[in-house]
Formats: structure tokens, C-alpha cells, sequence
């Protein structure tokens, strides 16, 4: 007697767990049921019911999964199709009937893979490929849905964009983790913004966007392609027409989805109600003449709770005047900040929708010389029917930013039962499978962001602080070597050396060895720093003062080749150079190094220098956003790393800059990015901070100027002498020192 299809569910339903315990599927299903001790070999022969209705593309994946003969009559059977079809019709109360949704029934007869639509039926083979071990399968069941509609990823970083290469590679990841979201609006490409927004792509540019839009076809990813207009926009018919006719450029290219952005902007473009109507206008006479175009998607310029005005009412126009089908982004409460309850309860009032959430990280455009490599947490995971999207901004680093998007895949798909730790270990195995234990030693102490404007800061060297801790308060304190903090140090720096050369040597993933080997050199260099000063350290104690001047020595060597691997790699204008290991064990280093020094200083009356870091100037702000900013030495120039931002400056305010010696200047170049003439602010200099002298400058464009002409110069500040607030862009900040 056949067995009724109900009771083969009841039974699988009695040894249902969540799918992370017991299968290796990514991302987390909603539900699987595993029937214990059964295992199917992959048939040699196959009946496929289905295909000739079924989404093509999961029926190529099918085949490249399960390369068996094709039967008529006899073999296996799987069944293959979306609701609607006759081939899957007595399963149909067994599908989700969410978007993407998928029922899965692997048996020793018979397969069953059907999707709610046809991205289901994809996403269905996806998990059916993951359950596969060692030619076999297990018999289980698998119900699922995505709880959030769009889920990927923006490439809207500043710096330098992915290559091709990258992009390609990044969206056969999205695929594999059912991701359905790319959204293309790198910052610095001129077809996409301002100045070239209104012409068509080069021949070779264009090229290479429809291969990107059929891979991504290919894979079940929407190709977002995204115009930020705002910068220059005239609100005419004549751009309008401009805006209609390059979309339907990209439309012939192979576009099917498509976004306005309208952030970092100032001026005429970021008029509410002109936004409203001219996204409006897209949306009825570009998006609903094309059946087949996704709803448009638009970034508005107040992106966050911090830099919206509610009593202005740009938020609300946007909420009231745009039409119901388009999608508005936001960052959170901040510009980098994780999503809570309240904050998408406020931002959904006024917006009259769900948000559809621009998650700034892994993204490190203002922290360029670290990188993230941390989980993915923080994001409320009770909130997913108050977002439409979830989408995250990456680092310029593709392949090191999938740990972080294999993380973002499956909060995203499955909020409730996200687990931050077993996603980031997996995606550490998913990139390097047989180095994994270096990488994740690695990425374990590089997660944070140091300090920064944007206040946001991420766990790092996770339970290592306490060690640290009691450790030095024993060394400081007690003049003792804690033993079992010692043993525990001295292992992780022992660990983070064999990592560092077990990454440099792997093969494995080339694109991501090369991305991170500047950053593989410092953890490498700070390790042997570390080793050496517990060296040193039990040397000051012990009063061998031969050893502690050869540890000493060595140290201060350990420290330039840091300063050096600084100033040579990563040299971007912004935040250039290579930190790593900056939350825990830099600053453990650091401070046991002092105390080693002031300990044998005292006790032998010497002078060491007991400085770790090698920058000889300062820089002082009470403006906020500048006064993390790093300091720069490019030659006999001394800069302020410029900001992306629009930087808001207090009456009163003042930016400082003090050089380690008395110099010589030839000249000062500012640039605040704003054309108004620069009447509210002061420059001095001074030679010994206490006598200033105002220097007048003349301004070009957006560009202020002085000489110097061997003036002497120890330091230097910017003065808002004006009554109301200013905003302006940090572009230029440049002390120019006379050449010796």
C-alpha cells in the first residue's frame, strides 16, 4: 500500500530542528525535517517531470548537480516547476506562498523541487546541491522562504571601484546565497554620477554592464543600475528626457531594475518636492511602461535620523507625494548604524512604507586602513516585515567583504533564527576552506574600526581584553609576570605569526590573499612586536639590563618596519596606510612597552624613548567629524585625510595642527568644497602656540591659498569666527614645509 504524501510529511515532521543544528544549508531555512538514518545515493538514471515548464535556470543547475540519463519510464523521479504548473499541482499546499518561497522533498523515490515562483524553484536546487555529501543525500524536507523581499548588496562605496573581474565574481556569490539584490552606484564612476550622468557608456563600459546584467540574470540576481543625479540636476524637461533616455540605454544593455540616489548632495538637488515628482515621472512613464521593470528604488538625501530635519518636512513630502511603489533607502539612526525597532518604527512614519535598509557595513571608505572582518550582528531580528530591502555597502576589497555578505544573506533571509558566530565561521570555510584556522585567527583581530567620526566601533580580540588586563595589572601593580596570562599571550602572538605565513603562502584564494597581504604584513610585524615586548617586559622585572637593551633595540626596529609598512601600502588620500589588531592588542603592546621602559628608566636613571607610534604631529578639533581624522606625511607636506561627508562646523569651532619642531612653511592649501567666500573663517599661525599671527588667504573656486614664504611655523588653526553653523566639505588641509 502506497504511503499517503501526509504521513510521509507527518513523519519527516517529528525530527524537524532548526536547519543550522542539523544541516549545512546557507542561508538558515525556515523550516527542515531530516528522516534519521536514511541516506539516498544520487541515481544513476532520472524521470524528470517538469522541464519543459520549470525555471530554466534551475533546471541547468539540476542538471550540473544530477548529470544522470534521462528516462522516459524508468529511474528516479523529480519534479520540477512553480505553482501553476501542472507538473507540481498536488504539492501546491506544501509551497510558501511568500515570493521566492520553495517546498523541497527529497525521498528513495522521488524528488520534489517546487517554487512559489520561479526564483523559488532556483533557490530550491540552491538547498538541494548544499545536502549533497559524498554522492548522497538525506531524506528530509525543506519549507522556505526569504522574510525580507530584496536582500544584497550596494556597491556605493567612495574609493576605488570593483574591478570586472570582482563583479562578476561577486554576483555568482549572491546567487549561491540567495541573494536576489545588486545595486550598482560606485561613487566614482562618471556615467553614474555627475559629470557624465546624462551621456551613454563607452563602447568597452557598456560592454562590460551587460555581461554583468546577464550573469547576474543568470544567477537570479536584479541588477540594480542606479543614477545619482543630484549633484548638477536641472529640474527642466530637458533632464528629465536626459534621466528617461539613459535608462532606456540601460535597458537595452539588459536593465530591468533601476534607483535614483540623491545623498551626499547640497543645493538645488536636494529639493524634496522636486525629487518627488521627477521620481514620480520615472516611475509613470518609465517603470510602468515596461511590464517587465522592477519597482524603482531611490536614496534620498536625508538618509538618516541624525541628518534629518522633520520639521522641515523632506521627509514627509517624500512619504506623501511619492508614489506607493517606490522604494525609499535608510542607514538607520545614523549613517553607519545597525537597525533597531524604534528606529525603523520612526523613519516607516514618515515614509508611509517600509524602509528599505542601506546597511553601511562591512563599508570602510572613512576607516581605509583597516579592514572588517568581523560578524555580522547588531540589526534587530524581529523587524523584518518593516523593511522591503536589506541591502549592504561592502569595502573596496570584494573578496574580503564576503565574510560579512555571507553573514548579511542569512540575517537577511532568515532574521529569527540568525546565529552571528556559526555565519562567520562559515563564511571564513565557505572563502579558504583549507586554511581557515588562519583566516579566522586573522579576521578574528581585524573586525574593528578604530576610532572614528561616525562614533561606530565593532568587537574585536573577543575575550582577550580581561587577559590583557590582568596581566598588566599585575606587571603595573604588583611587580609579578602573571604566568597563566603570559602562557595565554604568548600563544596568540605565537598563533597570529603561523597564521600571517600560512595565509601569505596559501594558493587558495588568490584574489583575497592579495587584497589583504599589506594587512597580513603588520599582523605579522605586530605579533613579533608583541613576543619581543613580554621579552622585554620579564627583563625590566628581572633587572637584566644587557637583555632588555637588546630587546629594546629590536622593538624600536619592530616599530619603524610598522611605520614604514604605513607609509607604503594602502596610500589612498583619505586614511592611508595598514592597521591592524588596533582594539586589544596593539593598545596591550603599547602600554606594556611604557611601563617596561619607565621601569628601567627609573631604576638606571636612563632617558629611552618609550613612544610606540611613530607620527610626530598633532591634530586638535572640536569640530567632531575632524578631530578623528588621521594626519598624513606625504614628503615635506603634512595633511588632514580629507572626509567624504558634509561636515558641520559650530560657530566658535577650530581645527588645530601641531608639528613636532619649528619648521620653515612654504604655503597652506584648504579646500572646504564650497564656492561662498570663506569670510567666516580665520587662519593663524604661531610659532610657539601662545604669539598667533592671521595669515590672509586668497580663495580660487572652492580653493583658499596663502604663502608663507619661510615663515616659522610649529602651529596652525582654522578658526569659525562667523555666528551661524557652516557646512562644508574636508577636501584639502595641506601644510606645504620648506624642502631641507
Amino acid at each position: 500500500m502506497k504511503t499517503p504524501l501526509w504521513a510521509v510529511v507527518c513523519l519527516f515532521s517529528v525530527f524537524t530542528l532548526h536547519a543550522r543544528t542539523i544541516m549545512p544549508v546557507q542561508p538558515t531555512p525556515q523550516k527542515i525535517a531530516v528522516q534519521e538514518g536514511v541516506r539516498i545515493s544520487l541515481p544513476e538514471t532520472v524521470r524528470t517531470v517538469g522541464s519543459e515548464e520549470a525555471n530554466p535556470h534551475a533546471l541547468q543547475a539540476l542538471q550540473q548537480l544530477l548529470p544522470a540519463k534521462q528516462s522516459s519510464k524508468a529511474g528516479y523521479r523529480i519534479v520540477i516547476g512553480e505553482r501553476g504548473d501542472k507538473s507540481v499541482r498536488r504539492y501546491e499546499r506544501f509551497i510558501p506562498t511568500r515570493a521566492e518561497g520553495y517546498y523541497l522533498s527529497v525521498g528513495e523515490k522521488e524528488m520534489v523541487l517546487a517554487g512559489n515562483d520561479e526564483r523559488g524553484t532556483y533557490y530550491a536546487v540552491l538547498t538541494l546541491a548544499q545536502l549533497v555529501t559524498d554522492g548522497t543525500l538525506p531524506a528530509v524536507t525543506v519549507t522556505d522562504y526569504p522574510a525580507i523581499r530584496y536582500r544584497g548588496v550596494v556597491e556605493g562605496f567612495y574609493g576605488t571601484p570593483w574591478s570586472h573581474e570582482a563583479r562578476l565574481s561577486q554576483l555568482r556569490f549572491y546567487g549561491r546565497n540567495k541573494m536576489n539584490t545588486y545595486i550598482y552606484g560606485p561613487k566614482d564612476d562618471p556615467y553614474h554620477s555627475s559629470p557624465h550622468w546624462r551621456s551613454p557608456y563607452p563602447e568597452k563600459e557598456a560592454a562590460q554592464l551587460a555581461e554583468l546584467v546577464r550573469v547576474a540574470r543568470e544567477h537570479e540576481v536584479d541588477f540594480v543600475w542606479a543614477i545619482h543625479p543630484g549633484k548638477d540636476i536641472r529640474w527642466n524637461d530637458e533632464d528629465r528626457r536626459a534621466l528617461l533616455d539613459k535608462f532606456e540605454r540601460m535597458y537595452a544593455l539588459g536593465v530591468r531594475s533601476f534607483a535614483v540616489f540623491f545623498d551626499d548632495i547640497s543645493g538645488e538637488g536636494t529639493h524634496p518636492q522636486r525629487q518627488a515628482d521627477l521620481l514620480n515621472h520615472i516611475d509613470e512613464h518609465f517603470v510602468q511602461t515596461h511590464r517587465d521593470v522592477t519597482p524603482l528604488v531611490m536614496c534620498p538625501t536625508e538618509y538618516n535620523k541624525s541628518w534629518a530635519d522633520p520639521e522641515g518636512g523632506y521627509l514627509t513630502t517624500l512619504g506623501e507625494q511619492l508614489n506607493p511603489s517606490i522604494h525609499i533607502m535608510w542607514t538607520g539612526d545614523r549613517v553607519i548604524s545597525d537597525i533597531t525597532r524604534e528606529g525603523i518604527a520612526w523613519i516607516n512614519g514618515y515614509i508611509r512604507r517600509p524602509a528599505y535598509i542601506w546597511w553601511n557595513f562591512p563599508v570602510s571608505d572613512y576607516v581605509r586602513d583597516h579592514l572588517l572582518l568581523g560578524k555580522v550582528y547588531g540589526n534587530d531580528k524581529t523587524i523584518a516585515d518593516e523593511m522591503s530591502g536589506f541591502v549592504s555597502n561592502p569595502m573596496e576589497h570584494a573578496e574580503a567583504s564576503k565574510i560579512a555578505i555571507y553573514g548579511v544573506a542569512d540575517y537577511a533571509w532568515n532574521p529569527e533564527q540568525y546565529d552571528e558566530d556559526r555565519a562567520w565561521r562559515a563564511a571564513i570555510r565557505d572563502l579558504m576552506p583549507e586554511a581557515a584556522e588562519a583566516l579566522e585567527c586573522f579576521a578574528a583581530h581585524n573586525s574593528d574600526l578604530g576610532a572614528n567620526g561616525h562614533r561606530y566601533r565593532r568587537e574585536e580580540s573577543e575575550g582577550l581584553a580581561p587577559v590583557a588586563d590582568r596581566f598588566l595589572q599585575a606587571y603595573t601593580a604588583e611587580n609579578a609576570f602573571a604566568q597563566a596570562e603570559s602562557e595565554t599571550l604568548q600563544t596568540l602572538f605565537d598563533r597570529m605569526v603561523e597564521a600571517s605565513d600560512i595565509l601569505l603562502a596559501s594558493d587558495e584564494n588568490k584574489p583575497l590573499t592579495t587584497e589583504i597581504t599589506p594587512w597580513i604584513y603588520q599582523f605579522r610585524l605586530q605579533a613579533e612586536t608583541g613576543r619581543k615586548v613580554m621579552q622585554l617586559a620579564a627583563s625590566a622585572l628581572t633587572a637584566d639590563n644587557d637583555a632588555f637593551l637588546r630587546h629594546y633595540r629590536h622593538v624600536k626596529a619592530l616599530q619603524r618596519r610598522m611605520f614604514d609598512t604605513d607609509q607604503t601600502f594602502n596610500q589612498n588620500p583619505y586614511q592611508p596606510g595598514v592597521k591592524t589588531a588596533t582594539k586589544v592588542i596593539k593598545p596591550f603592546v603599547d602600554k606594556l612597552f611604557v611601563a617596561a621602559v619607565s621601569r628601567y628608566n627609573s631604576r638606571t636613571a636612563s632617558a629611552l624613548d618609550a613612544t610606540t607610534d611613530y607620527m610626530p604631529h598633532l591634530l586638535r578639533s572640536d569640530v567632531p567629524q575632524i578631530s578623528r581624522q588621521p594626519l598624513q606625511i606625504k614628503g615635506n607636506r603634512v595633511l588632514i585625510s580629507p572626509l567624504n561627508e558634509v561636515v558641520k562646523w559650530a560657530a566658535g569651532a577650530r581645527v588645530e595642527m601641531e608639528l613636532d619642531n619649528l619648521y620653515p612653511a612654504e604655503s597652506i592649501q584648504i579646500n572646504w568644497g564650497v564656492k561662498e567666500s570663506c569670510t567666516w573663517g580665520q587662519l593663524e599661525i604661531s610659532a610657539d602656540g601662545k604669539e598667533w599671527q592671521t595669515v590672509e588667504m586668497e580663495q580660487r573656486d572652492t580653493r583658499l591659498s596663502a604663502a608663507l614664504s619661510g615663515a616659522p611655523v610649529r602651529f596652525v588653526r582654522y578658526t569659525h569666527i562667523g555666528s551661524a553653523e557652516q557646512q562644508i566639505y574636508l577636501r584639502q588641509f595641506v601644510v606645504t614645509l620648506e624642502r631641507k
